[in-house]
């Protein structure tokens, strides 16, 4: 006999679970504390399996006969409707665990060993503020172009095109990585660039030789912090990038013999890198030694000496001695590699000492020791010539190698 919404209403706990038949296999099972579930018996193949319903009042009497309906359905078409359940149960699970943000962080941390560290940080930092606030907690299979986009002009308006661009691709990256792990289906990230501004390629800021006389004299007259005015003339003088120097440690240089060795963790192609270095940076790293040496970074945060220093840092400096929008730290680079490669410097020591890859890895590795002494000729010129630059003298260099 059918049940009636009153008997299920008003039955009773007892001193035995018990049940109450509805027919076609559903019943409710009630318990000693008066929890009432809904219960289905069916087989499959001549075994008898057993059917989680609901809980009463949650699920009522109407609702466990439309879903036992459901059932028949599913073993009339020769399917098992407990193992449909386990199989949605799984992917609402999957759904929730596999949001943007889940799978963005997942992918970072795969491909986090092939980065420098200043790279990596930066590039969460992007999805942190920039991206998982507006589509973060997103299911990654439920995520449209649409989606993507509102977030991406949030940046475009903002104009920091460059950036956007750069988290745009880190985006596409990420719903790759989750189609190829079987977490999605599409990639609402690949078909945006033609929806967003692109930025036209340009060098950055930088001065030529000309300029530097009173450049130098300026940055020598700063009134600011001598440790960031310090930072300016050793980035200036090593050509190295602005986030190997600001992260420096006392660790990594041998004063004793000269040399900086930038871990490749630092690196922007996880190699170390080498730097030879020229008198006048050594007079500044024992200079500094004496202010910061208590510390493990070379340049200490201002508020946080467990920190660098921030990343504006040089750049505030080169804008406060009257600079800004003429050079940047990481022109000085630019200025490097032109001024030695006028004065015949092998290029492929001038390279090596800008840290650009060689495609020949084998080679790439054979040269990083074998430029040592060339570079360190090469950059004792440079030096001497800033000096003479600043100084109002000519500098002449007298034999130098032009080949490997």
């Amino acid at each position: 006999m059918k049940l009636n919404a009153r008997q299920v209403d008003t039955a009773k706990g007892k001193e035995k679970p018990y049940k109450l038949a509805d027919g076609g296999g559903l019943y409710l099972l009630v318990n000693p504390n008066a929890t009432k579930y809904w219960r289905l018996k069916y087989r499959v193949s001549g075994k008898e399996k057993l059917l989680a319903v609901g809980v009463y009042p949650d699920v009522s009497l109407a609702d466990a006969r439309g879903k036992r309906d459901e059932a028949k359905k599913i073993l009339a078409a020769g399917g098992d409707p407990g193992e449909e359940k386990k199989t949605e149960k799984l992917a609402k699970k999957a759904s929730i665990e596999n949001t943007f943000e889940a799978l963005a962080r997942e992918w970072h941390a795969y491909k986090e060993p092939n980065w420098s560290k200043g790279y990596a940080e930066d590039l969460m930092e992007a999805f942190e503020n920039d991206i998982f606030p507006y589509i973060g907690k997103k299911p990654i299979d439920e995520i449209k172009p649409l989606h993507v986009l509102d977030a991406l002009r949030k940046l475009e308006k903002r104009g920091v095109i460059d950036k956007m661009r750069k988290i745009r691709q880190a985006c596409s990256q990420t719903f790759r990585y989750a189609i190829v792990t079987g977490r999605a289906e599409n990639n609402p990230a690949s078909e945006l660039a033609g929806a967003l501004v692109v930025q036209k390629h340009k060098h950055y800021p930088h001065l030529v030789a000309s300029e530097f006389p009173e450049f130098l004299q300026s940055l020598s007259d700063y009134s600011g912090s001598i440790v960031t005015q310090m930072a300016t003339r050793l980035l200036m003088l090593t050509g190295v990038r602005t986030i190997e120097l600001r992260a420096a440690e006392w660790a990594e240089f041998d004063l004793d013999k000269g040399v900086w060795e930038v871990p490749q963790s630092r690196m922007k192609m996880r190699r170390p890198h080498l730097v030879p270095l020229s008198e006048q940076v050594m007079l500044l790293l024992h200079q500094l030694q004496e202010i910061t040496g208590r510390f493990k970074f070379v340049f200490p945060g201002r508020n946080d000496s467990a920190k660098p220093m921030s990343e504006a840092s040089i750049n505030q400096v080169i804008k406060r001695i009257g600079y800004g929008g003429r050079a940047t730290g990481h022109g000085f680079r630019h200025t490097m590699s032109t001024i030695l490669h006028e004065q015949g410097y092998n290029t492929a020591w001038i390279e090596t000492q800008l840290a650009h890859v060689d495609k020949n890895s084998i080679r790439g590795t054979y040269n990083h020791a074998q430029y040592l002494d060339g570079r360190r000729e090469m950059l004792q010129w440079y030096a001497d010539y800033m000096d003479s630059l600043e100084g109002g003298e000519s500098v002449v260099h007298g034999k130098f190698g032009k080949s490997a």
